[in-house]
């Protein structure tokens, strides 16, 4: 199965907190379900960036809608999303980059160890604990 690897707490945002979009640079041609991989680094700064973000969007109301930076697991997978388009803009107050991947019907796993890579790589399936 498919994996991309997105920082924290970006992808726990996805699995708990309603995030349907992945801001990318890129599109991608893939629609199916992937893994979602949670990066091994994250900065303090960007767990604050992130809540503010939040807080500034309506999404949440206070920094402690989602986990502290120090209990975010990393470098390993969190759960499953499904891809269903790659837009070049959208009303989701989630996008804000270059190009957005379109997801919905998050699944959170059992914490998987796993060594991240750029873009869309091959998970065994006999690493996935379903």
């Amino acid at each position: 199965m498919k994996a991309l690897s997105i920082r924290q707490p970006w992808a726990w945002l996805i699995m708990h907190g309603g995030k349907d979009i992945e801001n990318r640079s890129w599109h991608t041609k893939f629609r199916v379900r992937f893994l979602v991989h949670a990066a091994k680094g994250m900065t303090s700064r960007e767990w604050v960036a992130a809540s503010d973000f939040c807080i500034a969007q309506g999404i949440h109301d206070t920094p402690f809608d989602m986990p502290s930076d120090d209990d975010l697991l990393r470098g390993g997978i969190i759960g499953s999303v499904e891809l269903v388009d790659s837009l070049d803009t959208s009303d989701s107050p989630w996008y804000m980059g270059q190009r957005g991947f379109l997801l919905r019907d998050p699944k959170p796993l059992p914490f998987t160890p796993l060594k991240g890579r750029p873009g869309f790589f091959e998970v065994p399936d006999e690493l996935i604990t379903q």
